[in-house]
């Protein structure tokens, strides 16, 4: 089943790329995103409405939370990616860029999580950057010097992309960091509805917010909402609480290589042995760390965090069963330890 999961992932995932550029022959970034977000804002609101019982318990400071979450991994993350696609940088180059956000995220799940990576997990890490610095490196060598005469695009251009990566690993935190979990129906629904209303005023205040006439624009959006966001964005959340923030963010080295396939098939954009090379770099990363993630839930790997309390009902019944469950699991604690001690 993980395996199923993860592959889903990094297939819908990696669309989002596609989609991206589908769409950015057409419209602006802001223009895409707002109706990529907008309609399905509307759709997921009714569905909330209808359905009620997934919101009981849910307070103001879980909508707030919820909602800086989105903005980070929607409109900060999407809107660079976006943006860095339509100064130029092919889908691939992109899907590249933000390939270094396993070791970001690797380096701070420790102090942070109290995820602690270990010497095998590195190892894996290392080996994914290297294979996104190899198909990086092809990718810009195939359009020339960036910022170049030959390049045709803007040097800081490939920086625009790391903006993104670092507001997806902020909200990646903040996420693993809460100790209550809700419906999936419940962040997806905040999410999408704040990222709608920041790229609608966006595209209001800059004067994109007209759809164009063009048939490419409503196909780009229909994907992106089907795959990328149902799909890929759904996923990522799945994954990460099932996985871990290691294990899910080493996937994200997958991205890269399979965006650029997909991307040299889709539109022609460069395949070379060294994002061949590059490829078989990132299944080999993602094959340590998945197997050493494995190891260490079999006892073998360093101790992880109890699994967050889930918890509905009103906010006086929830404070009731955290302390219930707290008592529990101290109880359970010192029954462990002096059961330790005897033997």
């Amino acid at each position: 089943m993980n395996l199923l999961l993860s592959a889903a992932f990094v297939l819908t995932w990696s669309s989002g790329f596609i989609g991206a550029k589908l769409g950015a022959g057409s419209a602006g970034p802001l223009t895409i995103l707002m109706w990529r977000f907008l309609p399905l804002a509307v759709v997921l609101l009714a569905v909330a409405a209808v359905r009620r019982a997934a919101w009981r318990g849910v307070t103001a400071r879980d909508l707030a939370r919820q909602s800086v979450i989105g903005v980070l991994s929607q409109s900060g993350y999407l809107l660079s990616v976006y943006a860095a696609i339509r100064l130029g940088v092919s889908s691939g180059t992109t899907a590249l860029i933000d390939g270094v956000q396993p070791l970001v995220a690797g380096a701070l799940a420790g102090p942070l999580l109290h995820q602690y990576v270990s010497r095998r997990q590195w190892l894996g890490l290392g080996l994914g950057a290297a294979g996104v610095a190899v198909v990086t490196l092809a990718d810009a060598a195939s359009h020339g010097s960036p910022g170049g005469p030959a390049g045709g695009v803007p040097w800081w251009a490939y920086a625009v992309p790391f903006l993104g990566m670092l507001a997806l690993v902020a909200a990646t935190f903040l996420e693993s960091r809460s100790r209550t979990r809700f419906a999936p129906a419940v962040p997806l629904t905040v999410h999408c509805t704040a990222s709608a209303v920041v790229f609608s005023v966006l595209a209001l205040c800059t004067g994109a917010a007209a759809p164009p006439p063009e048939a490419s624009f409503w196909l780009a959006v229909g994907w992106l909402v089907v795959f990328a966001t149902f799909g890929g964005y759904g996923l990522y959340w799945l994954v990460l609480r099932r996985r871990g923030v290691t294990a899910v963010n080493t996937l994200m080295f997958l991205m890269a290589p399979v965006t650029a396939v997909w991307g040299a098939l889709m539109f022609g954009e460069p395949f070379s042995v060294r994002t061949a090379a590059g490829l078989a770099l990132g299944l080999v990363a993602v094959a340590v760390v998945h197997r050493d993630s494995g190891r260490a839930g079999r006892g073998g790997g360093p101790r992880q965090d109890p699994p967050p309390t889930v918890v509905t009902g009103t906010p006086r019944s929830r404070m009731r069963r955290i302390s219930a469950t707290g008592r529990a699991s101290s109880t359970r604690t010192v029954s462990k330890s002096v059961s330790g001690a005897s033997a």
